[in-house]
């Protein structure tokens, strides 16, 4: 399965972006999938993750109540909707796919991973 990120852009503080992933060379209908970003000089982080039906969704802190994370297995695709941005939601985002159901919250679960797309908020 490949993945690929897109949508990213340089954006002001409180605006929204969409973010979508879409998935090619099989099926991700039965995998869990989860955003992630990384910030310059930062770790990987967990931003939000999907259960392989949509059914359970969940997130990191800073970004409760802000974003949203839906799919549509039909069309293989994954999104996120970032809104009210912050200039520490700056970082490139990854989209990346993993094996378990109801995905996960570490990064390491994860099999597949897109290329990322890069998002800077300006304050």
């Amino acid at each position: 399965v490949q993945l690929v990120e897109l949508g990213g852009g340089l954006m002001e503080a409180g605006a929204s972006l969409s973010l979508s992933c879409a998935a090619s060379g099989g099926s991700i209908s039965m995998y869990g999938m989860g955003w992630f970003r990384q910030a310059p000089g930062k770790d990987r982080e967990f931003v939000a993750g999907i259960g392989w039906r949509g059914e359970k969704t969940y997130f990191e802190d800073s970004v409760k109540g802000r974003d949203t994370i839906s799919r549509d297995n039909d069309k293989n695709m994954v999104y996120l909707q970032m809104n009210n941005l912050k200039p520490e939601d700056t970082a490139v985002y990854y989209c990346a796919g993993t094996r378990k159901y109801i995905g996960s919250y570490y990064g390491y679960e994860y099999d597949y991973w897109g290329q990322g797309t890069q998002v800077t908020v300006s304050s």
